[in-house]
């Protein structure tokens, strides 16, 4: 009766695995549509194709490390990792792949040629195994929670071990895995490891099927981040040739609905602070140009960043139009209003604010850095802010009481020491699935 129990569920998990791969073959067409009405506000998203369904031919090395980030935060949260592989494997190749152009911008700009990139491929079985044929990794790592069951399914039949590594999971996530609990625990069980933000996490990876012994908690490497001398010197120069005497705040991460907030809150902060300069900067490319419109037809004079202008005294906004520098302009302004917040977007990552000891203000909406904020704010380094009023309210109070200011971005950069050592931790984790170092 058992073995009898045990076939019918193996025969419904290869069901609901063709399901899903039939699935997938029937809706690239739609994949197509959506990359092409895309490629209209970011014309990245028109090339390339190849790369997503596995041709790659000359542009990796095979035999290294394969890490995948899906989009711009999870690359950002990788870069400490791969840095420090890069650093202890020097002769392993790292083959670094997203799923978006922001992603792929990101990694080469911050790894030029000294990582090799590509887009993972869909997760379809041809592209995938003819991907795999090309990188040949010897270790696969996954950022934070992409599971994909034919890449999954392939690195477990060639013995390529799998890590899911800065792992999170939500609630809402765990409860859609719920009600395909058997398939999902299926794939799970292929995974070599997955190592968890924090033990909520990692508590919702068991519920869905996921075994303790796969499970180990590193804590978040978003923390393991720290401005380096050189970047601390490019903003003091910086500063000094665009605000030397003037208030500075920025808002970073900004999604649709929130610049005309944004916008209204610096057009009451002027009344007090005439000569307060703005920066804004979109979360995404194809946004810079809405963004601009909106601070054009509000009045406001501005520059692009991209123009490598110097702000005039009767600049009032500076719209931050270019890619990778986000840790440069937060080390340049008194204060940060992180995005994605003041809407429903779950938020974005406040800690490269925290590493400039600013203050950080962000919305309610923070469910996507659910820990990483608690933390910020359990120590008052994070200021909730509701609407435009309390955010005028809390910037006002920011740009005029120093101690307040002091007293924020002391506490935000202790909370980012103290949670530090997740890399080192998964670096340890990582060891036995790689050659000896020096070899």
């Amino acid at each position: 009766m058992v073995l009898f129990l045990m076939i019918y569920i193996n025969e419904i998990d290869r069901m609901l695995l063709r399901f899903y791969q039939v699935l997938l073959y029937l809706i690239q067409p739609m994949i197509w549509l959506r990359l092409l009405l895309r490629s209209r506000k970011a014309p990245a998203y028109r090339k390339r194709w190849a790369e997503r369904y596995g041709y790659c031919t000359g542009k990796v090395r095979p035999s290294g490390i394969m890490l995948h980030s899906v989009s711009v935060g999870e690359t950002l949260a990788a870069i400490p990792l791969v840095r420090a592989l890069r650093h202890h494997y020097p002769y392993l190749p790292i083959t670094m792949t997203t799923m978006t152009p922001t992603g792929s911008e990101r990694v080469q700009s911050a790894f030029g040629k000294d990582v090799h990139h590509v887009y993972l491929p869909y997760d379809l079985p041809g592209s995938i195994k003819r991907f795999l044929d090309q990188v040949d990794p010897k270790l696969v790592i996954i950022m934070e929670t992409e599971l994909w069951p034919n890449l999954i399914n392939v690195l477990y039949q060639r013995h390529i071990p799998l890590v899911i590594a800065n792992a999170r999971l939500s609630a809402r996530s765990a409860a859609v895995y719920k009600k395909i609990g058997g398939f999902v625990r299926n794939i799970l069980h292929r995974i070599t490891l997955i190592a968890a933000q924090n033990q909520e996490d990692g508590d919702r990876f068991v519920e869905i099927g996921l075994k303790r012994s796969q499970l180990t908690v590193t804590g978040s490497l978003k923390f393991d981040i720290s401005v380096t001398p050189e970047l601390a010197a490019r903003a003091v120069t910086l500063r000094r040739q665009w605000a030397p005497r003037r208030p500075v705040w920025i808002a970073t991460s900004t999604h649709d609905g929130e610049e005309r907030i944004l916008l209204a809150a610096q057009r009451k902060l002027l009344e007090k602070h005439p000569d307060l300069l703005l920066i804004l900067v979109p979360r995404h490319p194809e946004r810079f140009s809405t963004a601009k419109d909106l601070v054009q037809k509000a009045g406001f004079s501005y520059i692009l960043r991209s123009r490598s202008e110097i702000p005039s005294g009767s600049t009032q906004i500076v719209i931050g139009d270019t890619m990778g520098e986000l840790m440069l302009l937060y080390g340049i302004v008194d204060l940060a209003f992180v995005g994605g917040s003041l809407v429903e977007r779950g938020g974005h990552n406040p800690l490269e604010a925290a590493a400039h000891a600013i203050p950080v203000l962000m919305g309610p909406h923070t469910f996507n850095f659910n820990d990483i904020c608690a933390k910020l704010s359990q120590a008052k380094g994070l200021i909730t802010v509701a609407d435009i009023d309390s955010l005028v309210k809390e910037v006002e109070t920011l740009l005029t009481d120093e101690d307040y200011r002091r007293y924020y971005g002391r506490h935000a950069v202790e909370v980012l020491y103290q949670n530090q050592g997740a890399l080192q931790r998964l670096l340890q984790l990582l060891e036995p699935h790689l050659p000896p170092r020096g070899h």
